[in-house]
């Protein structure tokens, strides 16, 4: 019985360890892609623009498109 308590406890745990690192994980993407949002919005833009996609006259910030979200025509 007390192998068996001890081995749930242990489960138990990993689960936790692991939901841990996830939320690491999270944070950290998230700060990334809050300090270089506009760096890769803009190397998206040159890819896209290179394949022949449409090009944009954008030179705002991603937080200047947030704001003007309504205006945008799909």
């Amino acid at each position: 019985m007390k192998n068996w308590k001890q081995r749930r406890g242990r489960k138990g745990q990993a689960i936790v360890e692991y939901i841990i690192i996830i939320a690491i994980v999270a944070v950290a993407s998230l700060a990334v892609i809050g300090i270089f949002g506009d760096r890769i919005r803009s190397l998206f833009q040159g890819t896209t623009e290179a394949l022949g996609g449409e090009q944009k006259d954008d030179t705002g910030s991603s937080r200047d498109t947030l704001k003007n979200i309504d205006d945008v025509e799909f």
